[in-house]
């Protein structure tokens, strides 16, 4: 009888390493998981010690393995899905990072990134990049990290030093420094990697000021990029798949065809909507991005994100004390027949998409001395599905494509009240899948297919179950109500913060 195989996923996020091991049926064999530190070293920098992130990674892979019993000799292949953005560099010769890793969340070069806008070199930057100026991408954290460690720049000149986001760092360690490789993915959240040429651009490594020595070779998401080292696993395993966390996610849910969209319920929401072989360039700020590549197929996609979701419950529930768990949500709004005219907006750190205003600030509205805990709590709820619908709106103007079809992971997905709301809001199916592991397993089966674990995207679509879809049910005169009331409080808590106040 032959023994059993898996494919490993190594999904390396922004607070955990995590390993899980996939079986042929997508099902999870075995999952370990570890958190690691966040480093705060002034106020708005985030950063992580790249060798907490590959020790802490590599021991939940030994860790996975061991739960079931399996050896490297049961891995079939292994796939990366990585917390985007996050940017490291690293000698080339000791493999030493001669930095902490700057997180994508990480502030510090913020002032730079309006430098750059006050030169009007968005549009330039948007139209080789699709992405907008912002200290969210690696570009300015690389420039960062070159301009203030002591002999980084010249050692970047002289071919010294590595550049790569979390995957690349992963990879090299896996292969003991053999192979510096990301993917189209990664590469195309780094603000330096035009993404209709595929290729590294060189005008805006000269903006930059960024040697194209430093840089990693970018492949396709699912192609066999290196073997792990044999003193790492009992044996050589192939590392055949890499996708940036929201863009795995995409591909799990089999979003594989143009108009589908998923959206992840995390602290924030992050929505991708599948464009096809076309980058279609957002009237509404959102970002357009590379979904995969598989062989030289390449699938584009718009992204957008609700700066504030899940973050709202913590909130209410950490900071206000309003309930002991995230799960009492679901029953204390389920517990009323409307609102009664109550709305949240959870501009905790301004607004995001598709408003865009810095300014505004977190606001309750139309409360009566008749409002309850439940109705407060049912607004936060309703808040998420509001945000998630205008991000998905600007999206459909973008793309001109009607949503039918929601796929939702992410924690708040389990959430029933929210997801029936959002189905009502969106006059769209929102289906929420038997796997909730949506991110894991997109590197999964990127992974297994490359090494032939899976044959095809049709046979994976068949693994793919529903766990529960949720019809839109409600009155649209209702939502058409609910929507105008939202939209009103939204325009009442933006430009809170004058220019003239300090805010911080």
């Amino acid at each position: 009888m032959t023994k059993k195989k898996y494919i490993m996923a190594l999904d390396q996020g922004t607070t955990s390493s995590r390993a899980i091991l996939f079986d042929e049926l997508g099902q999870v064999a075995a999952v370990a998981q570890k958190d690691f530190e966040q480093k705060f070293p002034k106020s708005g920098w985030v950063e992580h010690d790249p060798k907490e992130i590959w020790s802490s990674q590599i021991s939940v892979a030994a860790e996975a393995l061991s739960k079931i019993n399996a050896t490297a000799a049961s891995i079939a292949a292994i796939g990366i899905t990585n917390q985007r953005e996050t940017t490291i560099v690293w000698d080339k010769n000791t493999g030493k990072p001669i930095y902490n890793a700057i997180v994508w969340q990480d502030r510090r070069t913020s002032a730079y990134c309006n430098e750059l806008k006050k030169k009007g070199l968005q549009e330039m930057i948007n139209s080789k990049t699709g992405l907008v100026i912002d200290a969210y991408f690696s570009a300015t954290k690389i420039k960062w990290i070159l301009d203030h460690v002591d002999g980084a720049r010249e050692r970047a000149n002289n071919g010294e030093l590595c550049f790569g986001t979390v995957d690349s760092w992963l990879i090299w360690n896996l292969t003991t420094g053999n192979t510096h490789v990301t993917d189209v993915t990664n590469a195309a959240r780094t603000m330096l990697f035009n993404i209709h040429d595929l290729a590294w651009d060189e005008d805006l490594l000269q903006l930059f000021d960024i040697p194209k020595a430093i840089l990693p070779e970018v492949k396709s998401s699912s192609e066999v990029y290196g073997e792990t080292a044999g003193d790492l696993f009992a044996q050589k395993i192939p590392i055949a798949g890499i996708a940036g966390d929201q863009q795995a996610a995409l591909f799990g849910q089999m979003c594989t065809e143009k108009g589908m969209i998923k959206t992840t319920y995390g602290t924030g929401c992050f929505l991708v909507m599948n464009t096809g072989n076309e980058a279609v360039t957002s009237k509404n700020q959102l970002l357009t991005t590379i979904g995969w590549q598989i062989g030289d197929q390449v699938t584009y996609a718009l992204e957008g994100s609700v700066f504030i979701g899940g973050a709202a419950v913590q909130w209410l529930r950490d900071k206000i004390e309003l309930f002991p768990h995230a799960q009492a949500t679901e029953k204390l709004a389920m517990s009323l027949k409307d609102n009664d005219g109550v709305y949240f907006v959870p501009a905790l750190s301004g607004l995001g998409a598709p408003h865009w205003d810095q300014d505004a600030r977190g606001a309750f509205f139309g409360i009566t001395r008749g409002t309850t805990i439940a109705h407060l709590t049912r607004a936060t709820l309703e808040a998420i599905a509001y945000q998630v619908h205008d991000v998905l709106k600007a999206m459909e103007g973008d793309s001109g494509e009607k949503t039918q079809e929601m796929r939702v992971d992410g924690g708040a997905a389990a959430n029933a009240f929210l997801m029936q709301f959002q189905a009502d809001l969106i006059d769209a199916k929102v289906d929420r899948p038997k796997m909730i592991e949506s991110t894991a397993l997109g590197a999964a089966y990127l992974a297994g297919l490359a090494v032939g674990f899976w044959n095809s995207i049709d046979e994976i679509k068949e693994l793919r179950e529903s766990e529960k879809i949720f019809e839109p049910a409600a009155n649209t005169k209702e939502i058409k109500k609910y929507l105008k009331f939202w939209n009103k409080a939204v325009e009442r808590s933006k430009a809170w913060v004058e220019d003239d106040e300090d805010d911080e």
